[in-house]
């Protein structure tokens, strides 16, 4: 295992010698001179698994600059080391730096390294925590996804084009999609389970639903958060999915969406994709659609009509390959029926190709016809 990087920062330059000289066996040992500097040391070298800073420093104190490395490098562990013990500055370091350990000079070296050790202990243990958390996540969408796909087709068609469209409109807005919008999108149409695969082809299709089809297909949002509500830390995610058949207050909000809470953006987008796919699911063109949209959702802001307006179609913001059944590969999204030698259709146009997609289309009993298949994939 390579040697745990610590960053030391002191604004005396003896401190920062004493600490390379006693840690350059136990440690990759960065240093710097100021609160700037660590700043500029971070970037370049991190990550860092341990930051140790003076208090006292010109320009920016530590408590300043941890509080700096925490929004940088949150998963770094922070401590002070400093002559100043006054309860002030530890109530300013613990507060806005969050630290770990509040050490005052002079502090032995057996003392310093029980610390640091400590700290990099915390650190691995977070960077554990945080992968099987997005490998357990991972295998869960994953799973809820395939569902989707062998339950109800038509709804899993859907959750790629809403994806797809998601991630246009937030390029558009200059806006780089969070981790619970990206989820938000794959799982938004996990409640469609519960609905008859004919009756969201009849919607997508333009066609006429009863009222108690129009009610059971509205409850599908519900269904699907409550559903992953019960996973933990996906409540946000859960609420996105709820909300994602209503519209926004928007004489409530800022005229300028930058101005949102990521959040708030997040649900919008999800919400404004729904509902774009509807439009253009049922036939309208681009331009229709956005003129419905914004009968449809009054105060619509400007930036947010701009970016809807910017996708067109999958090819707007995805590359057309011409690719062999043995080039395809998980992601990509079918551009044409795919048909076997019959006449039937194997994959339909619109479907995103999974593991298991694939195996069958290698090791089924029907082929596709063509000796090549047209997919997009992400530009």
């Amino acid at each position: 295992m390579e040697p745990a990087r610590v960053l030391f920062v002191d604004d005396e330059p003896n401190v920062l010698d004493g600490a390379r000289r006693q840690f350059r066996k136990d440690y990759a040992v960065h240093t710097a001179t100021g609160g700037p500097e660590g700043l500029a040391v971070l970037a370049t070298h991190g990550p860092f698994a341990v930051v140790v800073s003076d208090m006292r420093m010109p320009g920016m104190n530590g408590a300043e600059f941890l509080a700096e490395v925490r929004a940088v490098a949150p998963d770094s562990v922070r401590m002070i080391l400093s002559g100043q013990a006054d309860l002030d500055s530890a109530i300013a370091a613990v507060n806005d730096g969050h630290i770990f350990r509040f050490l005052t000079k002079p502090c032995t070296a057996a003392a310093l390294k029980s610390a640091v050790d400590a700290g990099i202990a915390q650190y691995r243990l977070v960077c554990a925590e945080r992968d099987l958390l997005g490998q357990t996540l991972q295998g869960i969408v994953e799973t809820l996804t395939d569902i989707v796909g062998i339950t109800n087709p038509v709804a899993y068609q859907r959750t790629t084009r809403v994806r797809q469209y998601a991630t246009a409109i937030a390029g558009a807005l200059g806006f780089a999609m969070p981790w619970d919008l990206r989820l938000a999108t794959l799982l938004s149409q996990v409640g469609c389970i519960t609905l008859p695969p004919d009756l969201l082809e009849r919607l997508y299709g333009g066609a006429g639903l009863t009222a108690d089809e129009e009610a059971h297909y509205a409850r599908h949002p519900q269904v699907a958060a409550q559903l992953i509500a019960r996973i933990p830390r996906l409540e946000p995610v859960a609420a996105m999915i709820g909300h994602q058949l209503t519209a926004a207050d928007f004489a409530a909000l800022p005229a300028d969406p930058a101005a949102w809470e990521p959040r708030t953006l997040s649900t919008v987008i999800l919400h404004v994709a729904t509902s774009l796919d509807e439009r253009l699911a049922a036939g309208d063109q681009p331009a229709a659609a956005l003129r419905h949209l914004q009968s449809a959702l009054p105060g619509l802001p400007e930036p947010i009509a701009a970016a809807i307006g910017a996708v067109h179609a999958h090819s707007a913001y995805m590359d057309t390959l011409f690719l062999a059944l043995g080039e395809l590969a998980p992601g990509m999204v079918v551009d044409e029926d795919v048909l076997s030698a019959d006449g039937s259709t194997l994959v339909a146009r619109g479907e995103e190709l999974t593991r298991e997609r694939l195996a069958e289309l290698r090791g089924g009993d029907r082929r596709p016809a063509s000796p090549r298949i047209r997919v997009l994939m992400p530009a």
